[in-house]
């Protein structure tokens, strides 16, 4: 795997990006109709879509970064219910074709849309999150995951007082699995003898894993009847149901992928959102878009990981600080892995 480029250094170091606020659902685009040459980034958006104040928001950043940056034209576009591949192909191909450079699928689930349409438009630079997809005008943005949830594993071992803790993920899938092997380790390496609960809302996403918040609850709510008394979820919007059902509980809850105590949706439960194993979607997608509006498009496989901040864990929430030993010990874990000590599983 090809490590990441120097501009996609300085691109994910300057781009911290604290979520724009957005509301729920919606198609959008400023594109009106202007000339295709000023049309920059466009985004086509995972399940769930833009307001799940996690993954598809930390894109939409992204986008409003390189738009006020750059000046130009973007488009980002909601999914649709049950739709198929060959839907996902027509989206990005219409995006190419109105002038839209880069054109960003959000998921792992464009793959084979991409695969698909990329080679059909050459002069266009294609972009996807959470999946590698060979071509020579593609980019595959990838994040270590495993890497975030480790520390989020470090942080549920020190904050729990029943050992017990819990990990929801939306669907039974490669990816999430790194989320639930990096925070057992984490767990684990911290405090051996805390017991993990894991459950899997769905197995696939069109079962409604990632989009769920009412499956979210009542995972959650299983969990701590069992005593879980911290609960990280990866789950998209499912997400949401597991800080509420934390939060109504009065335990603690781990937020995933962007800074979810800073969430305006979210604002009811902050206080029980310890913390959140970030994943700079965001600066990625600002990274592909600089890079076209540099004439240096990145290629390839660009990976996001601790040592670039392209993952990490926020300390937002002032009671970060006041567990017990809590903010040494992530300290402690973010060195071993940077310097090779700590190796975090993925699976």
């Amino acid at each position: 795997m090809r490590r990441i480029s120097k501009l996609t250094r300085v691109a994910v170091g300057v781009a911290s990006l604290g979520l724009v606020a957005t509301a729920c659902g919606g198609t959008s685009s400023d594109s009106g109709d202007s000339d295709s040459s000023d049309r920059g980034v466009a985004i086509a958006y995972d399940v769930g879509g833009k307001g799940d104040q996690s993954f598809n928001d930390a894109a939409y950043a992204g986008l409003t970064k390189a738009k006020d940056e750059f000046g130009y034209k973007t488009a980002d576009i909601e999914p649709t219910e049950g739709e198929t591949d060959a839907d996902k192909e027509q989206r990005l191909a219409s995006l190419a074709k109105q002038g839209y450079n880069p054109v960003i699928g959000v998921g792992f689930a464009y793959g084979p849309a991409m695969k698909a349409v990329a080679s059909k438009y050459p002069d266009t630079t294609f972009g996807i999150v959470d999946s590698v997809v060979e071509g020579k005008n593609v980019a595959s943005l990838v994040f270590a995951e495993e890497q975030a949830s480790y520390l989020a594993g470090v942080a549920a071992a020190k904050a729990t007082k029943s050992d017990v803790v819990g990990f929801v993920g939306g669907v039974d899938i490669p990816l999430i699995h790194k989320f639930e092997a990096g925070y057992k380790q984490g767990v684990e390496d911290t405090k051996p003898g805390v017991q993990v609960l894991s459950q899997y809302l769905t197995q696939t996403a069109e079962e409604g894993g990632f989009s769920s918040p009412d499956k979210g609850k009542a995972a959650a709510e299983g969990q701590i009847e069992k005593k879980a008394d911290v609960l990280y979820a990866a789950a998209g919007l499912s997400g949401q149901g597991v800080i509420e059902a934390a939060a109504k509980a009065k335990v603690w809850a781990i937020g995933v992928d962007s800074d979810q105590y800073k969430q305006a949706a979210l604002a009811p439960y902050k206080n029980y959102i310890l913390t959140s194993a970030l994943k700079d979607v965001g600066g990625a997608v600002y990274a592909l878009a600089k890079s076209v509006q540099d004439d240096k498009p990145l290629t390839g496989t660009q990976t996001f990981d601790l040592k670039v901040d392209g993952v990490g864990l926020s300390e937002s929430n002032p009671e970060f600080a006041k567990v017990a030993g809590l903010k040494e010990a992530v300290d402690k874990a973010k060195q071993g892995i940077d310097d090779g000590t700590i190796k975090v599983k993925t699976e």
